[in-house]
């Protein structure tokens, strides 16, 4: 992929009462819950990235990852060790400002399901947080955040 323009603003974490963005997930009481951090707005940016495929959102189809592309794939090494490279070029090239600390994509084949262990940092906070996705053959994706 080649470079994106890259557009720097000062952050709004300054201003206590302005919001940054919007939270996902969308819902609930108010629906458009906002993140007031950039911090809380770089990992929703970052749950929008891995939740959505690869040519789902208009105009953008190179927006996304390949994570829901293992729901009819046969699970092999060439497979996990793709994933975790694309993964890893996705969110560099669409998140540039969330350093990739570790990424590593194991099989759990007495489950049927692949596991993504994912620890990311905001770079502009030094935030970390961790995220584990459970992918599984019979068309579930759950994420833990923490």
């Amino acid at each position: 992929m080649a470079g994106r323009k890259e557009y720097r603003v000062d952050p709004l974490d300054l201003k206590p009462n302005t919001a940054v963005g919007v939270m996902l997930p969308l819902g609930g009481t108010p629906i458009f819950k906002s993140s007031y951090t950039t911090e809380e707005q770089a990992i929703s940016n970052l749950k929008n990235l891995l939740l959505t495929r690869k040519g789902e959102r208009p105009f953008q189809p190179n927006f996304g990852t390949e994570i829901y592309s293992l729901l009819f794939e046969q699970i092999e090494l060439d497979t996990t060790e793709s994933l975790e490279t694309s993964i890893r070029a996705d969110i560099k090239y669409w998140l540039p400002y969330i350093i990739v600390s570790e990424l590593v994509v194991t099989t759990e084949e007495d489950l049927n399901r692949v596991q993504i262990k994912l620890s990311v940092k905001v770079t502009n906070t030094g935030a970390n947080t961790n995220i584990i996705i459970y992918v599984t053959n019979q068309g579930n994706i759950s994420i833990v955040w923490g």
